[in-house]
């Protein structure tokens, strides 16, 4: 076996994982990044960036649909997803090949092939080892299924199934209404799908704050896109056009497919973790504030830990490591201040707590909150959208929680977040001028109002 040696050594070369080799490069670290697919990992081939461009064309088609009520005259003739594929792939080509280019400026070192832990802080791909002075574990994520229900990736799909398709599906039925389930129950409406989906909980996209699901609940039914809360999977049987899917209490659904989008696991098992002392919690990878796993000189980021499933906070982790690695001084992640988007019509973008869990954590009479309807706002009058701006603050404190929807709103979630991690108070913000007529302006009277100072705001 050939041994070779690097300052730092990184399982995974997703979003986590390359971030972390191109700031420990960029810190003067030699880095091999070990891959057993593409770097990029699932967001950039798999996630994030093929599903936001199918959202772009249903985006594109819906406008076509509905272009009437702008007074332009327009037809849409149809969906060809051949089209719709080569503009995706396109995209994710593209950044492909600037990710490829940036790693090789930086003289980092890949070794394509699937890597497995064989010592304390080295990684063994096929005949060759690979040993770290840090070791940096980066190795993502995969779709989970439930018990007794098989993905065959024909009739019942995960997403990377999903992204694949080459044509419309009459019919889907979507188990899962977080993030995943959402945004392809709202790509295929825009496509002209009929979607059905089936959340066990109370509502969709749970993670959020009440208000703001009930929102997307409320859009979601304008849109004529089929929803079931509370409602349990017990089973699915092929039929002779597509699937019949059994819920708990008996009722059956029928569709052309099955999207499994009940979240997304840790891979680790099998890597090696744990027998050279690294710390497993359900599959998890445990880590303290610096992402420092049980095995010295063993840390690890992005979808291992049991945080947020984001690219942006896989980022971020990499970022965090690579620093601590060289000895750079680094303040812990507070994982409630990281922007949250659901890209669906209308999005749903939130960062901070939740009214809930700042009643638990505070106390339900130490806080305040108010919403801020879009009707009032004038460039989402002239998109057409309907949502709004909820704050929840702490009594003469600062802005605890920041939650949105509407059209484009996960384009003003970055201004929330500086509100948050800044502990901004509420007449800071509205001190601030917001450009008219743009949506941000919501965020500026949402301030201006919990402060006090209402302007186009109706008692």
């Amino acid at each position: 076996m050939a041994e070779h040696q690097a300052d730092v050594v990184i399982l995974g070369g997703g979003s986590g994982g390359y971030a972390a080799a191109l700031r420990a490069a960029e810190l003067n670290k030699s880095v091999i990044l070990v891959e057993k697919d593409k770097v990029g990992g699932t967001c950039l081939h798999r996630g994030c960036i093929p599903t936001k461009a199918l959202l772009h064309a249903g985006e594109v088609a819906d406008l076509a649909r509905e272009s009437e009520q702008f007074g332009v005259q327009a037809s849409l003739n149809g969906i060809d997803m051949a089209g719709v594929n080569t503009y995706k792939d396109g995209v994710v080509t593209r950044l492909y090949r600037g990710l490829q280019g940036l790693i090789k400026s930086r003289n980092i070192t890949v070794v394509e092939g699937e890597g497995r832990l064989v010592g304390p802080r080295t990684v063994a791909v096929g005949n060759d080892s690979f040993t770290g002075t840090d070791l940096i574990l980066a190795s993502g994520s995969y779709s989970r299924t439930l018990p007794g229900l098989t993905i065959d990736g024909e009739r019942v799909l995960a997403s990377e199934h999903a992204l694949e398709l080459d044509r419309v599906p009459g019919s889907v039925i979507v188990l899962g209404g977080g993030v995943i389930g959402c945004e392809f129950a709202s790509i295929w409406k825009s496509f002209g799908s009929e979607v059905t989906i089936v959340e066990a909980l109370p509502h969709l996209v749970p993670l959020e704050d009440e208000a703001s699901s009930k929102l997307l609940e409320r859009a979601f039914r304008r849109r004529k896109i089929n929803f079931k809360l509370n409602a349990r999977f017990e089973s699915v049987e092929h039929t002779s056009s597509g699937v019949r899917v059994l819920l708990e209490g008996g009722e059956a659904l029928e569709a052309e497919l099955l999207l499994v989008a009940v979240g997304r696991g840790p891979t680790s098992d099998g890597l090696g973790y744990e027998e050279y002392g690294v710390q497993l919690d359900r599959g998890f990878v445990v880590v303290d504030e610096f992402c420092r796993t049980s095995a010295p000189g063993v840390r690890a980021v992005g979808d291992l830990l049991p945080t947020l499933q984001l690219a942006h906070l896989g980022f971020q982790e990499g970022i965090l490591v690579a620093e601590h690695i060289a000895g750079v001084p680094v303040v812990p992640i507070d994982y409630a201040g990281v922007p949250r988007i659901t890209y669906s019509d209308p999005e749903v973008a939130s960062v901070g707590l939740t009214e809930a869990q700042a009643a638990e954590r505070l106390g339900a009479d130490k806080i305040t909150t108010l919403t801020y309807d879009l009707g009032g706002n004038g460039k989402s009058q002239i998109l057409k959208t309907q949502g709004a701006v909820k704050l929840v603050a702490e009594k003469d404190g600062p802005v605890l929680g920041v939650h949105m929807v509407g059209a484009r709103v996960g384009e003003l979630v970055a201004e929330a977040q500086l509100i948050y991690n800044w502990e901004a108070v509420p007449i800071e913000v509205a001190a601030l001028i917001h450009p008219h007529p743009t949506q941000s302006e919501a965020i500026g009277e949402a301030h201006l109002a919990l402060a006090g100072k209402p302007l186009h705001v109706h008692s």
